[in-house]
Formats: C-alpha cells, sequence, structure tokens
C-alpha cells in the first residue's frame, strides 16, 4: 500500500514539473539564443571580462586570478618575457580615424614593428592602410569581422567570422592572419579552446586606458605619460588608432622607452613564446 502511495506521488510530482515547464517555456535542452542561433550555455556561461591590476616601478601588472594559467593553457599572451627588456605595441583599428598614416609614419622612422588588430569594416574601407601595414613589416591580426563577443557565439559564428576576415585578408595580401584580440576582451575556456584549434594566438595586453573615445583625448602628454609610467618588461600595449592623443605621442613614447632601457620586440618573437606555454 506505501509504494502504491509514494508512487502516485512521484507520479502527481512529475505531471507538475511538466506543466510548469510548458507554462513558463523552458527548452528540454540546456540553450540560450544569440544573435538568431542557438549556442549551448556551457559556451556563453563563464564569460570572462580582461583585467589587471596596474604596478610601478617597472612592476608587471597583476591579472585576474587562474587567468594566466587558463591562456596559457591555450597558447594565448597577454605579455612576454618578464625577463626580457622588450616592449611589444599593439593597435586596435575598428575604424579609420585620419591616425593610421602618421602611426606608420612614425613606426618606419624608428623602425619597430607592430601588430594592428583589424575588424572586416576595416579591411574594406582602408585597405590602403592595411597594404602599408603588411608591405611594411607589421603584423595583421584578426579582431573578427563583425566584433562580436566570442563567448557568446556558437562554433559555426567564431569560425565564419574569423576565417571570413582570414579569406578576405589572404586574397589581397597573400598571407594568413596569426594573431586574435577577442572584442572587447571577452573571452573563457571555450572561446579559447575554439580559437586555438583554428591556429589562432589570442592576443590580450599587459597595458592599456581609456584611449579609444576620440571626443575625449587629454592631450599628448597625458598619453605619453600613462605609457611611460606603465612600461615594464614584456609588456604587449594595447593603444587605440582612433586617438589623435597615440599619434602624437608615439615618437615620444618609443624614444623615451629606448632611453629607458627597453627594446621593441617583435610578432614573430611573441608567436615563439606563445609556444612555451
Amino acid at each position: 500500500m506505501n509504494k502504491i502511495v509514494v508512487l502516485s506521488v512521484l507520479i502527481v510530482l512529475c505531471l507538475t514539473l511538466s506543466i510548469v515547464n510548458i507554462v513558463l517555456g523552458f527548452k528540454d535542452t540546456d540553450t540560450d539564443i544569440y544573435d538568431g542561433e542557438e549556442i549551448s550555455v556551457s559556451a556563453s556561461a563563464g564569460i570572462s571580462s580582461w583585467g589587471l591590476k596596474r604596478n610601478s616601478g617597472g612592476i608587471p601588472p597583476v591579472a585576474d586570478p587562474g587567468a594566466p594559467a587558463l591562456l596559457a593553457k591555450y597558447g594565448s599572451l597577454y605579455i612576454g618575457d618578464t625577463d626580457d627588456k622588450k616592449i611589444y605595441i599593439t593597435f586596435d583599428e575598428g575604424y579609420e580615424n585620419g591616425y593610421t598614416a602618421q602611426i606608420l609614419d612614425v613606426l618606419k622612422q624608428n623602425n619597430v614593428k607592430a601588430i594592428f588588430f583589424i575588424t572586416g569594416d576595416y579591411l574594406e574601407s582602408a585597405s590602403d592602410l592595411v597594404r602599408r601595414m603588411a608591405e611594411e613589416g607589421h603584423e595583421v591580426g584578426n579582431h573578427t569581422y563583425k566584433h562580436p563577443s566570442l563567448p557568446k557565439c556558437s562554433q559555426d559564428k567564431i569560425e565564419e567570422e574569423l576565417l571570413s576576415l582570414d579569406r578576405s585578408f589572404k586574397q589581397k595580401f597573400n598571407k594568413n592572419m596569426r594573431f586574435l584580440r577577442p572584442p572587447k576582451g571577452e573571452y573563457n575556456e571555450y572561446s579559447l579552446s575554439v580559437t586555438k584549434n583554428l591556429s589562432y594566438i589570442n592576443l590580450f595586453w599587459s597595458f592599456a586606458y581609456d584611449d579609444w573615445d576620440a571626443n575625449k583625448q587629454r592631450g599628448t602628454e597625458y598619453a605619453r605619460k600613462i605609457v611611460m609610467d606603465n612600461l615594464h618588461n614584456g609588456a604587449v600595449l594595447l593603444l587605440h588608432a582612433v586617438s589623435k592623443d597615440n599619434a602624437n605621442a608615439l615618437d615620444s613614447i618609443i624614444k623615451g622607452a629606448k632611453e629607458a632601457g627597453y627594446t621593441f620586440g617583435t610578432p614573430d618573437e611573441l608567436a615563439e613564446f606563445s609556444k612555451k606555454g
């Protein structure tokens, strides 16, 4: 008799849960919707935004707990060799604001090679500048075609975002892209794994500042000082090329860093360093 009662209670509970799921519109599978696609919750869960705590006196910044080990697991980088007094300059190029030619001129005059991360729109609208980057020995990196948050994308969407840009770049310049800068600095283990399997090196940064708003520039001296105050061994500098301050300060930053005993590393050196884990 007791078994019959227990069984009846279990049946009622199951029926109740089923009705609740129908009423609330719950799905049988763990999926979310992003940009018209279904993706697994495991793909979008635990999204991290790249973060650092700055130090002074040439001491490298401190990354979020666990982040360096996770990046190393997938051959990703945010800093170079901290035993080596080298600096790496990178620029994010979402759109052209009239300063990239000046930046390229300064880099050429100082014999410094940089990595420029471009979007699909930038490649289409500023192909002459991208050609200069490639022909003058700089690295052109992948910033995705349309700048979505990669951890929120399905695997197919990530592949589309990266490979469509890579193919367009290859068609124009007969080169493939090696480095990837995740839009907004957003990542998780899923996005790092998918992009590594596509042979990309995720490159974050060990220094950045709020330079991306072209309408809130604070002057050449401000840009020079904030960069110089945060130099450290292995530094990967993220600068936005839309910034007038960055363009005007770049020459003095390079010369000042050299006077302080730093040299400027190359993209090839970063690529080799990423293999060390």
